[in-house]
């Protein structure tokens, strides 16, 4: 499989972003290797939080929420992936389906070996973090769900997804520090936009955040949409602690935390939050405030 990867100059004095890169190699399921990267500060030996972005984003987007963490004295672990960020870039959109982002990550995770963990995922940073729940439970001990699903193609995906989708294919200029600022409530400044568009020097860096909108299971038929069926499966059994945390002006995702409190046996009786001024990209708008409570959750659930 044919690979870019994206010059570390492109990622120099970026703003409020001081992580030592750490990579790991996993099988890119076409007779290769991809390098992965992923954020790992706090103490080693400290309970973890693992903090998955989604589209277009990468561990950037948790810079708000990673000294909160640290500062409590957790681990928090924030890899980007493949197709973003600092980790390898697949060259043909081809190479990118729901089922090898999942293998991809899972590969990461055991290669990382990182238990009992608390998640945190937003976006596509949902569609493959659930999956990796429902297929290692036992490394798990909570969950954050922030305006995400896991959708299985069953129920309409709605206007505001068909807009967005329709927009990612046919927009000439995929300016993902543009589409992050989109999704916010408080906006960025230039120089946090320039640091989403970083990890693409050119359109040929593009292809995996291109095509992650098609990976959506929008239809009974798609390819992923019975694997996410069974995944339910799995997930309707677990009573591991579930949270939502959705963002009050984010359009796609309105309605969906309800899912997650009727479907998930672990959601019954825990704190739900809706947090005010709060767009898709809840870690821009409300960082801090997802972080504190991430963190009173951990302590009610411990």
């Amino acid at each position: 499989m044919d690979v870019l990867r994206t010059p570390d100059a492109a990622f120099a004095d970026l703003a409020d972003y001081p992580y030592a890169p750490n990579y790991v190699d996993v099988d890119d399921t076409d007779g290769g290797q991809l390098r992965l990267h992923y954020v790992d500060e706090g103490p080693r030996d400290a309970p973890v939080i693992l903090c998955m972005h989604g589209e277009p984003s990468w561990s950037y987007l948790y810079r708000k929420m990673i000294p909160v963490f640290v500062e409590a004295g957790y681990r928090v672990v924030a890899p980007d992936l493949a197709g973003f960020g600092k980790s390898d870039k697949p060259t043909p959109r081809s190479a990118y389906t729901y089922a090898r982002h999942v293998a991809w990550m899972s590969a990461w995770l055991t290669a990382v070996d990182l238990t009992g963990i608390t998640l945190v995922c937003q976006d596509w940073g949902g569609l493959i973090g659930l999956r990796l729940l429902a297929a290692m439970p036992d490394r798990f001990a909570r969950v954050v769900v922030a305006n995400t699903a896991l959708p299985t193609g069953d129920q309409p995906m709605g206007a505001a997804f068909e807009s967005w989708r329709d927009f990612s294919q046919t927009v000439d200029n995929f300016d993902a520090g543009r589409i992050v600022y989109g999704g916010t409530t408080k906006k960025l400044s230039d120089a946090e936009v320039a640091a989403y568009n970083a990890p693409y020097p050119d359109d040929s860096y593009k292809e995996g955040a291109r095509q992650f909108p098609m990976l959506v299971p929008a239809s009974p038929d798609d390819p992923e949409a019975q694997p996410n069926r069974e995944a339910w499966g799995v997930l309707r059994g677990l009573q591991t602690p579930v949270l939502t945390a959705f963002g009050t002006d984010d359009k796609i995702m309105a309605g969906v935390d309800q899912v997650f409190q009727k479907m998930m046996p672990g959601a019954a009786g825990q704190n739900h939050t809706i947090l005010p001024e709060a767009g898709h990209f809840l870690q821009e708008d409300v960082g801090p405030e997802l972080a504190q409570v991430t963190l009173d959750f951990i302590a009610a659930t411990s």
